[in-house]
């Protein structure tokens, strides 16, 4: 039984890491709502973007693996974090110098990396805190932190850009927020200097439980058919449906649904379980006809539909794994998880923006049926997953 002064303790640990992420996501998220358009104004085109935008998540992926493992053998969270948000405080302020479409690529890359090396470390001090409150919840708490700096960061990029009527030189702005994340984390180091350092309560498990890997194989159905928003806004771009500023401003709006989803869908997932990822699915995988096959009004209905799928992974997805997977192998669960995740999203990405140049038609009909599976298989998965959760309590 997790006493109250346990739960206290382990929710503002959850908020301190939220205002580390939400000063990374003001960095990250601000640049991702203008990384199209400023690709689009250095030549490139939609299969470029495309490939970029799922390139950066694979090698992310990929290294995520690697990273998780690392932290499950040496416990070294705090270092590999701080490492991994050092790299947003050179890296994404650069993109302004960058001249070409080819130096902004490998720039996205290398933020990628940074966001690689800190998510696994980062995912299991948050999943040894939410194990006292409740998972769902507690990722909730965090990602509507994180979506609070999603929000303003594009905000700030929209000015940037009115200001100066051009994409490039809003990057410079977002090296503040990048070195607010760096310094939140490094107190919050001093403040909890016992996180991650807490002795398992579960039996250690000696390899990743079935469970996981089908949970795996569905998260990943789902990332091949998710939409990214580059695509999106390129094509909102495009058809000229708003003016360069309004970009990002819709992805403010989206990233603030996205938090609101988040908390509600985590505060759900607590009490009914998976099926509340693949409600979130469903609604989601609706982005895909209203971006690419309307006008402006669904345009703006489909970033909605984006958003809420997006607060769904948020809540949802994290919380799965830490249920069914022992303390001392989420590090390993985590980095596999979001290998898989990435090159899945990279293939999806990369197969939506070729298809983008072809037929809007068959880029709907390729997201929408890939997302549909993806809901089926977690809906069935629900009695396996309650039944992990069970024996790992």
């Amino acid at each position: 039984m997790v006493s109250r002064e346990e739960r206290a303790i382990a929710l503002r640990f959850i908020v301190c890491l939220g205002v580390v992420s939400l000063f990374a996501d003001m960095t990250y998220e601000g640049a991702y709502s203008i990384i199209g358009p400023f690709l689009q104004d250095l030549g490139a085109n939609a299969t470029q973007v495309g490939l970029i935008a799922g390139l950066g998540e694979m090698v992310a992926a990929s290294l995520r693996y690697f990273s998780g493992r690392f932290v499950d053998r040496t416990r070294a969270y705090w270092p590999v974090a701080i490492c991994g948000y050092f790299l947003n405080v050179v890296v994404v302020p650069a993109m302004a110098f960058a001249g070409n479409w080819k130096m902004a690529a490998l720039l996205v890359v290398v933020e990628r990396t940074g966001k690689s090396l800190r998510g696994p470390a980062r995912d299991v001090l948050l999943s040894e805190a939410t194990s006292k409150i409740g998972h769902g919840w507690g990722f909730g708490v965090h990602a509507a932190m994180d979506q609070t700096g999603a929000m303003l960061g594009p905000l700030l990029m929209a000015y940037a850009v009115m200001e100066k009527q051009h994409f490039a030189p809003a990057f410079l702005r977002l090296a503040f927020p990048a070195a607010g994340a760096l310094v939140a984390l490094l107190v919050a180091r001093l403040l909890y200097p016992q996180a991650g350092k807490a002795t398992p309560r579960q039996t250690p498990q000696k390899t990743l439980p079935k469970v996981f890997w089908v949970y795996v194989a569905a998260a990943g159905l789902l990332a091949c058919g998710f939409v990214d928003f580059p695509l999106m806004a390129f094509h909102f771009q495009k058809a000229q449906f708003a003016k360069p500023a309004i970009i990002p401003l819709l992805f403010a709006g989206a990233m603030g649904l996205e938090g609101l989803t988040a908390l509600i869908l985590g505060k759900l997932y607590d009490r009914f379980g998976i099926v509340m990822l693949s409600l979130g699915t469903l609604i989601s995988l609706l982005a895909l006809p209203l971006a690419f096959l309307g006008g402006f009004p669904a345009a703006i209905a489909s970033v909605a539909c984006w958003a809420t799928g997006m607060g769904a992974q948020d809540a949802c997805l994290r919380s799965g794994i830490a249920q069914v997977v022992s303390m001392n192998k989420r590090g390993s669960a985590f980095g596999g998880f979001n290998a898989v995740f990435g090159i899945m999203w990279f293939i999806g990405s990369t197969t939506m923006g070729a298809l983008y140049d072809h037929s809007l038609m068959a880029l709907g009909v390729f997201g929408v049926a890939l997302q549909l599976a993806s809901a089926v298989v977690f809906f069935r998965l629900r009695g396996a997953l309650a039944a992990a959760a069970a024996s790992n309590a």
